[in-house]
C-alpha cells in the first residue's frame, strides 16, 4: 500500500464573508493594464499626429504651386491656391442655407497696388469659363513688398525694351538675372563686411581716445596726442569709405540697367529691377523636375540665408546659429553647477533640516514659470552684474550698454538657472544608483572620499548625468518666454560670432527660433503668408532639439559601455 495514498489531501482554504458565505474575488490585473495601456496609447496617438501635422504642413511650404486666374465682378485676380473650404452661405433675408459653397483663398500678392497679399474667392463669385491658368503667368519672389504676379511684356536694357513677347522676355530674363543677382551679393558683402570692418574700427579708437579723455583728462598732453591720432586714422579710413561706397554705386548703377515689366491681371503694368528679384518662375510651365528644384533652392534658401518682409519670408540662418549657441552655452553653464550641487547634497552633506529645506527648495524651482526666471536674468544679470561690467571694463561706452542689457550670454545664463533643478535631481539619482559597495571597497584600498568619487562614483553616475542634461537641453531649447526678456530679438542679421576682434561677442542680442516662431504667428502684419513658415520653423526646431539629444544619448551609450559594462 502506497503511504503517500493514505495521506488526505490539503484542499485550499476558502475565504468567506462575515456571514459565512464564500467570498468571491473580483480584484483583477486585467482592467488596469488594459486602461494603462490605452492611456499610452491616445498619449503617443495624439504626439504623432501633432508631429505629423507639423512635418506635412512644414515639408510641403516650399513646394511650387500653380497660378490660377479667375475674374470676379470686383474684378480680375491671380494667384496661388494657398488653401479652401465650405460654408453655407446667407440669403438676403439673413437666413442660413444648407447647400455648401467652396471658397478658396488665394495669395494674390501686388501688395504695392492691391494693399493686400490674400483674397478670399467663392465658386459663387466667380464669372462661368473664367478660371484659367494661363501659360505664362510668373511668381515673383522679391526682397521687398512679397510676392508679385503677373506676365511678362517688356524686358528692358537701360530703358530701351530688348524683348516684347512673353517668351523672348523670360529667356531675357534667364540670360541676366543670374549675373544681376551675383553683383548684389558683391554689393551686400562690400556693405555688411567691408563697411563694417571700417565702422568697427572706427569705432575701437575712438573708445581708445574716450578712455584716455577719462583717465588723463581732455587738456592733458596723452589726449592731445591720441587725439591727433585718431584724426589720421579717421581721415584714412574715411578715405577707404568712400572707395567702398564708389564700388557699391557702380554695382547699384551696372544692375540699374536690366528691369523686366509685368502686367497684373487686372491690367496694370509694374516695372521690377532684376536686383531685387530674388527668384521667379513660370508656374503653370514647370516639369516636375523644375519643381523639386524650386522645392531645394527654397529649401537651401530658408537653411543659409537671412530674413526678409518681416520675417515671412527667406531664411532662418541667424535664429538656427542663435538657438544652437545659447543651448550650448546653457549646457556649459548648467553641468558643473548641477553636479557640483548634487555632489555636495548626496556625497558630503548631512541629513538634516537644511538639506531638506535645499532639496524642497529645488523642487519648488522646476514649477517656477518661466517667465520669472526671465524677470530674474533681467534684473539681477543684465541690470546688476552687466552693468557693473561696464563700468569697470566698458565705461568709454558708456551711457551706451555693452553687457548691461540683453545678451546671449546672459539668456544662457538665465536657462541655466531654470534647467539646473533637473540636472541636479538627475544627478542625484544616477549617484544614488551607484552600489555602495563599491565605494566601500575603494575605501578599503586605500583611496579619499574625493578619490572615490572622481575615480569610482562619478564615472558610473555619467549616463544618469547624461541624462539629465539631455531634458535640460531639450527644455532649454524650446523655451521663449524668458528669452524675449534676456536677449532674443525680431531681427539680429549680426551673429555672435565674427570676423572682428574679439570674434565672439557673448553681449550681442540673437535670434531664437523659438522666438522667431512666436512672431511669425503672432507678430507678423502678413500672417496668411506666415502660417506656413510658422509649420516649418517649427519642424526645424523639432528637428535641430532632436540632433542635440540624439548627440547626447549617443555620449551617454558610450559612458554607459565604458564604465558601467565594465563592473560585470
Amino acid at each position: 500500500m502506497n503511504p503517500l495514498a493514505a495521506q488526505p489531501q490539503q484542499t485550499p482554504p476558502t475565504l468567506r464573508t462575515r456571514g459565512g458565505a464564500p467570498a468571491v474575488l473580483t480584484a483583477r490585473a486585467e482592467p488596469i493594464l488594459w486602461l494603462t495601456g490605452a492611456a499610452l496609447t491616445a498619449c503617443l496617438a495624439m504626439i504623432g499626429l501633432l508631429l505629423g501635422l507639423i512635418a506635412w504642413n512644414g515639408w510641403i511650404t516650399f513646394w511650387p504651386r500653380p497660378v490660377m486666374r479667375v475674374q470676379t465682378p470686383d474684378g480680375a485676380r491671380m494667384g496661388e491656391v494657398t488653401r479652401q473650404e465650405r460654408y453655407r452661405p446667407v440669403t438676403e433675408a439673413e437666413t442660413v442655407t444648407n447647400r455648401l459653397v467652396r471658397r478658396r483663398l488665394l495669395r494674390t500678392g501686388n501688395y504695392e497696388l492691391s494693399g493686400t497679399h490674400f483674397h478670399w474667392i467663392s465658386d459663387e463669385e466667380i464669372v462661368p469659363d473664367s478660371e484659367t491658368h494661363p501659360e505664362w503667368a510668373i511668381v515673383v519672389e522679391r526682397l521687398a513688398w512679397g510676392r508679385f504676379y503677373g506676365t511678362p511684356t517688356e524686358f528692358r536694357v537701360e530703358n530701351r525694351p530688348v524683348a516684347a513677347e512673353p517668351a523672348a522676355v523670360w529667356n531675357a530674363f534667364e540670360r541676366y538675372h543670374s549675373e544681376v543677382r551675383a553683383r548684389w551679393r558683391a554689393r551686400r558683402a562690400l556693405e555688411k563686411d567691408d563697411i563694417g570692418h571700417v565702422n568697427a574700427a572706427l569705432e575701437r579708437e575712438r573708445l581708445r581716445l574716450r578712455e584716455i579723455e577719462l583717465r588723463a583728462g581732455p587738456q592733458s598732453a596723452p589726449y592731445r596726442e591720441a587725439a591727433a591720432h585718431y584724426a589720421e586714422i579717421e581721415q584714412n579710413l574715411q578715405k577707404e569709405f568712400q572707395r567702398i561706397r564708389a564700388e557699391i554705386e557702380s554695382l547699384d548703377r551696372e544692375n540699374a540697367r536690366f528691369t523686366i515689366v509685368l502686367t497684373t491681371a487686372e491690367g496694370r503694368a509694374q516695372t521690377l529691377p532684376l536686383a531685387d528679384i530674388v527668384r521667379a518662375y513660370p508656374a503653370n510651365r514647370l516639369s516636375f523636375r523644375d519643381r523639386v528644384r524650386i522645392y531645394l533652392a527654397r529649401w537651401v534658401e530658408f537653411l543659409t540665408d537671412e530674413p526678409r518682409e518681416a520675417n515671412s519670408e527667406g531664411g532662418v540662418w541667424p535664429a538656427i546659429f542663435g538657438t544652437v549657441v545659447m543651448t550650448l552655452l546653457m549646457a556649459l553653464v548648467v553641468a558643473p553647477f548641477g553636479v557640483l550641487a548634487a555632489l555636495y547634497l548626496r556625497e558630503y552633506a548631512r541629513a538634516g533640516p537644511m538639506v531638506s529645506a535645499v532639496r524642497i527648495a529645488i523642487n519648488n524651482l522646476a514649477g517656477v514659470p518661466s517667465i520669472v526666471f526671465g524677470v530674474f536674468g533681467l534684473g539681477f544679470f543684465s541690470y546688476t552684474v552687466g552693468a557693473r561690467i561696464d563700468q569697470l571694463f566698458y565705461a568709454a561706452k558708456l551711457p551706451n550698454p555693452t553687457f548691461g542689457t540683453g545678451g546671449v550670454l546672459w539668456a544662457s545664463m538665465t536657462l541655466a538657472l531654470l534647467t539646473l533643478p533637473v540636472v541636479i535631481v538627475a544627478t542625484e539619482e544616477a549617484l544614488a544608483a551607484v552600489p555602495s559597495s563599491m565605494r566601500e571597497g575603494s575605501y578599503a584600498c586605500g583611496a579619499s572620499k574625493w578619490q572615490t568619487i572622481r575615480r569610482i562614483v562619478l564615472p558610473r553616475a555619467m549616463p544618469g548625468v547624461m541624462t539629465g542634461m539631455i531634458l535640460a537641453m531639450a527644455r532649454g531649447a524650446g523655451e521663449v518666454a524668458p528669452l524675449m526678456l534676456v536677449g532674443a530679438v525680431k531681427l539680429a542679421p549680426e551673429l555672435p560670432v565674427d570676423k572682428s576682434f574679439p570674434f565672439i561677442h557673448l553681449e550681442r542680442s540673437f535670434m531664437h527660433l523659438g522666438f522667431h516662431i512666436y512672431d511669425l504667428g503672432f507678430q507678423s502684419q502678413n500672417s496668411e503668408a506666415s502660417k506656413p513658415m510658422v509649420f516649418t520653423t517649427t519642424l526645424l526646431l523639432i528637428a535641430i532639439i532632436l540632433l542635440l539629444n540624439l548627440a547626447g544619448v549617443r555620449i551617454r551609450q558610450r559612458l554607459r559601455q565604458k564604465f558601467v559594462g565594465s563592473v560585470f
